[in-house]
């Protein structure tokens, strides 16, 4: 798990993200954040709606995964920023070193990531 501060968790916090946030496509994810959110750190929200699966095993694995690449670069993320990921069903044929090798690169491309 991302620890309690890093987490996005209401639903304003998500509106003003799809509000006023940048966003970047791929066919595996979608990546919307906002620059400052006049914190101390940054804060992630992961979405994987049942577009991607039906099945809630695979929703959940693929959210696993996606917190687990986040807790490795903890130490590399950006200060004050939201940043909330959505999955999507292209993700289910990535093996996990692909899809931390592609959001790295997603992250980088977008300065959201230091090298």
């Amino acid at each position: 798990m991302l620890p309690p501060k890093n987490r996005l968790k209401k639903t304003r916090d998500f509106n003003r993200i799809y509000r006023y946030g940048y966003k970047f496509f791929s066919p595996e994810l979608i990546l919307r954040w906002v620059k400052d959110n006049r914190k101390e750190c940054s804060r992630w929200g992961i979405i994987v709606s049942r577009k991607v699966d039906k099945k809630a095993v695979i929703r959940n694995k693929i959210k696993r995964r996606l917190r687990a690449i986040l807790r490795e670069n903890i130490n590399s993320w950006p200060l004050q920023k939201d940043i909330v990921l959505i999955a999507r069903p292209q993700i289910k044929e990535l093996s996990f070193s692909e899809l931390k090798k592609r959001l790295e690169q997603i992250l980088r491309k977008n300065k959201l990531l230091s090298s």
